[in-house]
């Protein structure tokens, strides 16, 4: 049975606002959702509930992966279960090497799966070595502090080596291609094909424009403005956004 993420009439408020007005949306495995519209219109908000950050209130509906309610279970459990989030601003921890950081991750999202044990510590860096060489990251990161230093680029093909390392069913990624340059955009953009081809995740990706669209083309785009969706479509829809914005909203 293919696993599917469903939301259905997501309202959220944060310190007694409103923000979520009855999101529903349904993923499925290998499928790519464009979440779009204007700053403060609720896509941070949604990504971050999802992953259940607990300043965030959610006051009516349901979220489900596959039969699991994400919404009465931890972050932590929420991936175990198969959810990712990719930060919009990557957090830096000095002194906690990449490759044991990323270590400890996998060990909790696979716990008790003794199909996904490593043997020794020096099995999984190679495995690591070689996701990194797939997707084109340098080696040397893996040794370095988390982010510690890292150009903006670099953090982002981090958390893309992240996603790629935990395997999840569905991830969200949370304007993953702000501040990159071009280069940047296409190196992250491939680094998410991959994933999705190797592992068929189903993807949330949260942007504010076309430019990673044209590499990563969506299946579905959806439009949410003032904690709603407004209008959905397939990758056309982002063309007239360009060109029109969220006028006829406001």
């Amino acid at each position: 049975m293919s696993s599917v993420l469903n939301i259905k009439d997501l309202q959220v408020k944060i310190d007694q606002k409103q923000i979520l007005q009855g999101i529903s949306l349904t993923v499925k495995p290998g499928e790519v959702h464009a979440i779009m519209g204007p700053n403060g219109s609720g896509k941070s908000t949604l990504a971050y509930t999802l992953t259940g950050h607990p300043a965030y209130k959610v006051t009516q509906g349901e979220v489900k992966l596959d039969k699991n309610d994400l919404l009465v279970m931890s972050p932590d459990e929420r991936a175990q279960a198969g959810l990712f989030l990719a930060f919009q601003h990557p957090t830096e921890i000095p002194g906690v090497k990449v490759q044991n950081f990323l270590r400890q991750a996998y060990r909790a999202r696979f716990e008790g799966q003794k199909t996904k044990q490593f043997g020794s510590v020096l099995a999984f860096r190679k495995h690591l070595e070689k996701l990194a060489q797939e997707l084109q990251i340098n080696p040397e990161l893996l040794k370095r502090g988390l982010n510690e230093g890292f150009s903006g680029g670099e953090k982002k093909r981090l958390e893309i080596l992240q996603m790629a390392v935990l395997e999840p069913k569905f991830a969200i990624l949370d304007e993953i291609d702000s501040g990159l340059d071009i280069d940047a955009i296409k190196a992250v953009a491939t680094g998410i094909k991959r994933n999705i081809k190797k592992y068929n995740t189903g993807v949330l990706l949260i942007t504010h424009y076309q430019r990673i669209l044209d590499y990563i083309k969506p299946n579905f785009v959806h439009v949410i403005v003032e904690g709603k969706v407004v209008e959905s479509g397939d990758k056309n829809l982002v063309k007239k956004l360009e060109a029109d914005g969220y006028q006829k909203w406001s």
